[in-house]
């Protein structure tokens, strides 16, 4: 078997890695870390998990398999990772084809999901947290929550190497090996070299940077992450408060029940600050603090001055169509990229691994074609569903 270097530890590098070394391969994964990374996007205390994607049933019958595998975990680690707590995304206007919600509600519906259409009074005496005037229309699906993402990440780590992979969290890629119309390997900060047969590349937002030549296909963004304290806990409890995305199409606000430190994590995906993950103003800005309080002001009357208790800015690696990119490198043979896609990832961890092993081994998965090398996707063909598809 072949010996693969994983470069990044975050969730797509540690499932690979885990997964390869389950197929056999000699398997080195590397990050500088610590471990989960402080500045990696699968670093959080949330990430949501639901098989909601508009129109887009793969996604919708991928997100099906990871949510049982999710329960799998739970069982096999003995945590309650994945927490079952439902996911809302609501509307100010009626649904109609063409919307995100309207045709995730299609969907699940034809797949036989339970979920219920949040079109009535009645139904928003369930959320007191809620504006009810605000929002008239949407899709509650029950069977799906979120999962503990900085958790996950520590765990699978120690998984890692209780398989016997080598795993070292105080190396820094530098660059790779590149030889004999091949990459052999890799170089890291000291300038040692680590030979491999296969490199993997998982390393999320810091793509286009140490990787160059991938800057035509990826963009790197920072987006607003806000936790927040309610002083009346009770409304945003799990039971009245599922994981939710709230218009998200016009606002990109989403965000996530009081979880055990008693906090609520409210977020914002939109088109994002282009920034690389190492830039020194990586920080939340006064506007859209400014924006989110607006947000509350109208949505959650209760949370609206809550206190802000820390806030981060969520790094993203973005395709052009909005799509993961799980491919070969056509002209640096022995080099694989596994990134893209950071506004959903996540919840694909319990598949993702297997998914990036197929790319690796060269074997058939039709999800590949998707995912594959495709340099003629120019920037801005990204459909809305994709743009709009938040951990």
């Amino acid at each position: 078997m072949s010996r693969v270097i994983v470069v990044g530890a975050g969730i797509n590098g540690v499932t690979a890695a885990i997964e390869l070394k389950k197929r056999g391969h000699r398997v080195i994964l590397i990050d500088p870390g610590p471990l989960p990374h402080p500045l990696a996007a699968s670093t959080d205390i949330s990430k949501a998990v639901r098989a909601a994607y508009g129109e887009d049933e793969d996604y919708t019958a991928l997100a099906e398999r990871s949510i049982k595998l999710w329960r799998d975990w739970n069982q096999e680690f003995g945590i309650e990772l994945y927490h079952e707590v439902g996911v809302m995304f609501v509307r100010r206007q009626e649904m109609k084809p063409g919307d995100f919600e309207y045709e995730s509600f299609k969907i699940l519906e034809q797949r036989e999901h339970k979920i219920v259409r949040m079109n009535s009074a009645q139904l928003w005496k369930r959320f007191p947290a809620w504006n009810p005037d605000l929002y008239r229309d949407g899709i509650l699906e029950f069977e799906s929550g979120y999962v503990e993402s900085g958790r996950v990440v520590a765990i699978l780590s120690e998984r890692a190497k209780s398989v016997g992979i080598e795993l070292h969290e105080d190396v820094r890629f530098s660059q790779l090996d590149e030889g004999d119309d091949r990459v052999k390997g890799i170089v890291v900060e000291d300038g040692k070299r680590i030979p491999g047969d296969l490199v993997v590349m998982a390393v999320g937002a810091w793509t286009p940077y140490v990787l160059p030549f991938t800057r035509k296909f990826f963009r790197a963004t920072g987006q607003p992450v806000f936790h927040l304290r309610p002083s009346q806990p009770e409304p945003f409890a799990p039971e009245c408060f599922p994981v939710f995305g709230a218009d998200i199409s016009t606002t990109g606000y989403y965000g996530f029940p009081l979880n055990r430190e008693g906090v609520v994590k409210i977020a914002n995906h939109g088109l994002g600050r282009e920034m690389s993950p190492e830039s020194p103003n990586r920080a939340v800005t006064l506007q859209e603090e400014e924006n989110l309080r607006e947000f509350l002001s109208a949505t959650f009357p209760a949370l609206a001055d809550a206190p802000l208790v820390y806030s981060r800015v969520c790094m993203y690696c973005d395709t052009n169509d909005g799509h993961f990119w799980i491919a070969p490198d056509p002209e640096r043979h022995g080099l694989i990229v596994a990134a893209g896609d950071s506004g959903h990832g996540f919840k694909f961890a319990p598949v993702l691994g297997e998914i990036i092993a197929d790319a690796v081994e060269g074997k058939a998965n039709l999800l590949l074609q998707r995912f594959r090398w495709r340099p003629e996707i120019r920037s801005g063909e990204q459909k809305e569903a994709a743009r709009f598809n938040p951990d």
